[in-house]
């Protein structure tokens, strides 16, 4: 039995964690929070304990100050450290609220107007497309601008590379639009690295240092910077791959504008109070100008109220909240490592953070449902109950609709649609690689498609183009995919790509194990489309040596090129480049010397049998082994020792010039013999 001076010194440190906790030790003032609190650790202690992330954090500001702020799991699980409030956290995309606040402020200096031309401020900047010329700073910030997408090369890894800002440059330089600037709304990271280069010229400081000077000291941001894996001194959760448990190195996004930044979800709420009309950073008008939606011309051509991007932020308001009167604005960030949710109700002065090691942390739902608990508490909102699935009654679908089965594809998946007349319904198939398999099957019921489980959706044709439409997510419109169209003259490249193996060249030893999937590609054609090819996704053949993008509202859309080297046929995918499986040298038994050239490729060996392979490789220098299948069976990031290699399989080795690795390969069918 416990004495009552332990019992005491107990209650007493359950108190005072209490009050660090809800910022207020009396009960009166601390009410208010506690059933956001609760949502907040329920949510993230379930993720947690799933497997969807390996640590999480979240804060809570009300007037600007911090009443709630906690970390969840452990920073580095091998040294013990829990994450605490000042754990830092990499924020993926909510840096673009940053960089477009940054842009703001060179508004109010008068030294930037949003609505002159991207030109005026890089005169390097250049496209194919010589509608570029039309693209404004506006159209960076409220992603109008048509520019494809993501310029990947060195953008994820575990270095800074400065180099990503001229990479992008050029591979702008030689690529299209996927619509004229300004008339659709389409998610696009590397108009934020332009923005980041905007920035630094018309400034002349490095971009973290305008950041730090003009907004972090300003609003007190102790704990917002550089990725995880540049800042020295401070702690920082590592990422646990789930199933496994590997530790991740720390993470860096080059790409600081579009992504690249780091905080605390307290820093986090800190930085959005400043868009409350108490605002500490920026004039009336710019302010105003940041928090006001900014459509598209497409944006009115859809059923419902679609997603509509402020400057840097993802929503300027939800139906929701809306219909209370209350302005929202959210962003949400995703890395490789990390997921994270700002979002804040300026007016009513309060803000809410989440950020989770694990790309499936669920930041974005969890930090809505603390926001509100928050506004039900102060009886903003009403309470809202978990409404009832029924599962949708069919109705007969209108006959029209039969046009709209085919393909349809985004940025990563290719689909096919088939409608069912007998049963009213439609069924969305997925591939991998030629495999097709059911992915999702709706009935048709009020003006939807429905899976009976919550999601609703809509097939809208807008002029010549077939989109299908998301409406689940708090009755906002978001396009899924794009219907791919049949061409009437279909063309074919000069070689023969239907299942082709591709070996990236240009793969830094520092990319990210999410890019790793880059590295080793397999291009595919379908029978029943004609005219295009699978590379990287689904691309539109336009002559022998070139594939385009075939959508206008798909995100992050590459273009292919293909070209002679060596001669053997290499291909440029955007920014990515690769050389056909045939350029890989074959393994020999024993000892293999692998050299980088002065170029820095990557180089690639093939196991023609089963082996076990141990490697030397230079400090900077990275092993990766795929399967035949193209699975990661070895990765020197993360693994260590030997490591069996079936036949077929494909080692690369990524480094720096005159980088010299060594690869031993013995049979392994000896192994089983010791």
């Amino acid at each position: 039995m416990l004495r009552p001076r332990t019992i005491g010194a107990i209650c007493l440190c359950f108190v005072l964690m209490t009050a660090l906790a809800f910022g207020a030790t009396p009960d009166r003032q601390r009410s208010p929070y506690e059933s956001a609190i609760a949502t907040a650790r329920g949510e993230l202690w379930k993720a947690i304990n799933s497997g969807k992330c390996a640590s999480a954090t979240a804060a809570i500001t009300v007037d600007g100050k911090v009443v709630y702020g906690e970390g969840f799991g452990m920073a580095n699980r091998e040294k013990g450290i829990p994450v605490g409030r000042t754990t830092l956290f990499n924020i993926g995309s909510i840096s673009k609220v940053h960089v477009a606040a940054a842009v703001m402020l060179l508004v109010d200096d008068g030294k930037v107007s949003l609505d002159k031309p991207v030109t005026d401020y890089l005169r390097e900047f250049t496209m194919a497309d010589e509608r570029y010329r039309k693209i404004t700073v506006r159209m960076l910030l409220n992603h109008v601008s048509g520019i494809p997408g993501t310029e990947a090369l060195n953008s994820f890894g575990f270095e800074y590379d400065d180099d990503v800002k001229r990479e992008t440059i050029e591979t702008l330089a030689r690529a299209q639009l996927k619509h004229e600037p300004g008339a659709m709304t389409v998610y696009c990271n590397d108009g934020f690295t332009l923005a980041e280069m905007i920035v630094e010229r018309v400034s002349g400081t490095k971009y973290i240092d305008f950041l730090d000077r003009r907004i972090f000291k300003r609003l007190g941001l102790k704990n917002t910077g550089m990725g995880v894996g540049e800042i020295r001194g401070k702690p920082a959760a590592a990422y646990y791959e789930p199933g496994t448990g590997r530790i991740h190195p720390l993470e860096v996004l080059s790409v600081l504008g579009a992504g690249g930044l780091s905080a605390t979800a307290e820093d986090l709420c800190r930085f959005a109070d400043a868009f409350s009309a108490e605002n500490r950073l920026l004039k009336k008008a710019s302010l105003a100008e940041m928090r006001k939606a900014q459509p598209s011309a497409f944006h009115g051509k859809l059923r419902n109220p679609t997603m509509s991007f402020g400057l840097g932020w993802d929503m300027t308001g939800l139906p929701k909240y809306d219909a209370a009167g209350i302005q929202v604005l959210a962003k949400t960030g995703g890395t490789g490592n990390y997921s994270s949710m700002l979002v804040t109700a300026p007016d009513q002065k309060i803000s809410v953070a989440v950020i989770g090691a694990g790309m499936e942390s669920g930041a974005p739902k969890i930090a809505l449902d603390i926001l509100d608990a928050l506004l039900v508490a102060r009886k903003l909102i009403p309470r809202e109950e978990k409404p009832v699935v029924i599962p949708p009654a069919a109705q007969k679908f209108p006959p029209e609709h039969l046009s709209f089965a085919g393909y349809y594809a985004n940025e990563a998946k290719l689909g096919q649609v088939v409608f069912e007349a007998d049963k009213n319904c439609a069924t969305l198939y997925g591939f991998k690689e030629r495999e097709k398999a059911p992915a999702a099957s709706f009935v048709y019921s009020d003006g939807y498609y429905r899976d009976g489980k919550g999601v609703r959706c809509y097939f809208a044709r807008v002029g010549e183009e077939t989109y299908l439409v998301n409406s689940s997510f708090g009755g906002i419109d978001t396009i899924m995919m794009q219907k791919v169209k049949p061409l009437e003259k279909p063309q074919s490249l000069r070689i023969d790509m239907d299942g082709k193996i591709w070996l990236r060249r240009n793969s830094p030893a520092f990319d990210g194990v999410m890019a790793v999937g880059s590295h080793f590609v397999r291009s595919l054609l379908y029978k029943d489309l004609p005219g295009y090819v699978s590379f990287q996704g689904i691309k539109r053949i336009d002559s022998p040596a070139f594939a385009g993008m075939p959508f206008d509202a798909v995100r992050d859309q590459t273009e292919l090129t293909l070209f002679e080297k060596n001669g053997a046929t290499w291909a440029w995918i955007s920014d990515l480049l690769y050389s056909p499986a045939e350029s890989a040298a074959a393994l020999k038994a024993g000892e293999n010397s692998v050299a980088i050239g002065l170029d820095g490729h990557s180089e690639w060996l093939v196991a023609n049998e089963d082996v076990v392979l141990s490697f030397a490789k230079p400090q900077r220098g990275r092993i990766i082994v795929f399967s035949a299948d193209d699975t990661v069976t070895y990765d020197s990031a993360l693994d260590t020792g030997d490591v069996f290699a079936a036949g077929g399989s494909y080692i690369e080795a990524a480094g720096r010039a005159n980088d010299v690795f060594t690869v031993k390969a013995r049979p392994a069918a000896t192994e089983g013999g010791k």
